[in-house]
This record gives structure tokens, sequence and C-alpha cells, in this order.
């Protein structure tokens, strides 16, 4: 492996949270963020930090993202349909949560289908994967086959549409993306335990009604 995959689950509705690190160079991208507290930021203090790179903007996974940049100055990074809610707790459903605030935070970085961040010596390839929300993406390492799969891909099933922004036939055009992807992948997903795509591709029911 050229990478070191962390997980931590935090948050309100106990999202997950990854730390990847690249081990040729020790840089490090924090995947979602959806707490800054004591443990996140016990687990990046002695950690080079590059960037904060969302799979989406619902609550639950940039909650941490104020706290995180302002501790480690990393830049944050996200698909430009999500962007405005870093800054709005009404697109993001912050305001659901009532007295809960959201600091809004600017994005540094905005990447579409297809773009590469390189991390140390790792690429990182962006999917855009629209249905959960209009700006989903998924992150993906090749060389580890490794797939950070946000809320649009689970253990035996998929993202839920129903929120603003949502599409049943946008969500299953990614997964059906994701699942015609040569070869197995291991998926890291936004809640819950992670999971493999050839697992899915026998046990998913969405997966198994592609063709």
């Amino acid at each position: 492996m050229s990478v070191e995959v962390e997980n931590l689950t935090l948050g309100p509705i106990q999202a997950n949270t990854y730390i990847v690190t690249d081990e040729s160079t020790k840089e490090c991208a924090v995947i979602d963020a959806g707490e800054f507290n004591e443990q996140l930021k016990d687990a990046v203090k002695d950690k080079n930090v590059k960037y904060i790179m969302l799979t989406h903007g619902h609550f639950d996974h940039i909650l941490g993202v104020y706290g995180v940049k302002k501790f480690t100055n990393a830049k944050v990074v996200i698909h430009p349909d999500d962007a405005e809610c870093l800054k709005d707790g009404r697109k993001s459903l912050a305001f659901s949560l009532g007295a809960l605030v959201q600091n809004p935070v600017e994005a540094d970085i905005l990447v579409t289908d297809g773009d590469c961040i390189k991390l140390g010596d790792t690429d990182i390839k962006v999917m855009h994967t629209p249905g959960h929300t209009k700006g989903g993406v998924c992150y993906i390492i090749e060389k580890d086959r490794i797939i950070f799969t946000g809320d649009t891909l689970f253990a035996l099933t998929v993202g839920r549409t129903d929120f603003e922004g949502g599409s049943d036939e946008e969500l299953l055009e990614s997964v059906k993306r994701i699942a015609n992807l040569e070869g197995d992948y291991r998926l890291y997903t936004g809640h819950n335990r992670s999971t493999t795509l050839e697992c899915e591709r026998q046990r998913n029911r969405y997966l198994r009604r592609i063709k």
C-alpha cells in the first residue's frame, strides 16, 4: 500500500472521517470532517495535512471543516455544485440541527470529473457522482485500488435522494459508473462499514440491477 487510511467516526450522526497519509512523503488529506473534536485534533496534530477533501456538502461531512482548516491551514477541496454548502446552513442541511452552528468556510480548490489531486507521490482521481447531492464525488486511488464513496455507495445500499439536489436517475447512473470500473476496489463509505466493489456487485440490489 502506498497510503495509510485511518478512520474516525465523528459528528452528530456518526459519519466516517478518513485520514489518508502518503507513505513516502507523509503528506495527509482529511476526507470529510463531520466534527472537529479532540479525537480528530489529536489524530492530525503531528501530521502534514495538505487537504480537506469533501465528498459532498451535507453537514454531517463538513461541520468540522472550519476547525480542521484553522488548525492545519489545509486547503478545502469540493465540487463547485456543493461549494455553497460550506457557507449556507440551509444548503448543507445544518439548519435541521437547531442550535448547532455551522461556521462558514471558503473552498480553496474546486474539482470536477477527471481532476487529480496530488498528495505527495499519490494521485487521487476525482469522479463526479451526483445523485445524493449535485456535487457529490468519489475519490479514487488507483494504485491502491481504493475508492472513498461518500454517500453515493454504501455496503448493501446506496445514498438517499430525497434531499434538495437529489436524483434517483443521477444516483443510479453514478453507481453504474462505479460498478463498471475494472476489477475490485476497497470502498471506504461515508457511513457504517467499508466494503469491496466485488462484494457490492454480487450482493447490493442496486448494483445487481445494472446491465
